[in-house]
């Protein structure tokens, strides 16, 4: 049996990184910052975790995500196709950075895209 996705990008630790990294182009993005503006930072402590073992749990490994479904957390934030388009490219960049191969990046690309429709006003 294959290595989960989860394995295959260096466990939990790893994740996280990139989950740190990624949130921090997110934050200071003269576009996509706003969805930031105004929350402190233990609120952004708090979603942060929760996207941290959201990726962990959908990448196969052994995280419990207990958020709520993405059609729920982002509805009503008025996120627009082109906030998505500012997103995937921080996406591409983090994972770039981090040199993640082009197979797990594009099985990661492929889930992130598959979330779209309940993310995307």
């Amino acid at each position: 049996m294959p290595d989960s996705l989860y394995a295959r990008l260096g466990g939990y630790d790893a994740i996280s990184a990139v989950a740190n990294d990624l949130l921090s182009r997110l934050i200071a993005d003269p576009q996509l910052g706003r969805f930031w503006q105004n929350r402190g930072t233990d609120g952004i402590a708090r979603e942060k975790q929760l996207l941290i073992n959201y990726l962990c749990a959908n990448a196969g490994g052994p995280a419990l995500y207990t958020g709520r479904d993405n059609k729920t957390s982002h509805r009503g934030m008025g996120i627009s196709g082109s906030d998505w388009a500012r997103f995937t490219q921080h996406l591409n960049d983090t994972l770039v950075h981090f040199r993640v191969p082009a197979t797990e990046k594009a099985e990661v690309c492929a889930f992130v895209e598959s979330t779209k429709a309940d993310i995307v006003d």
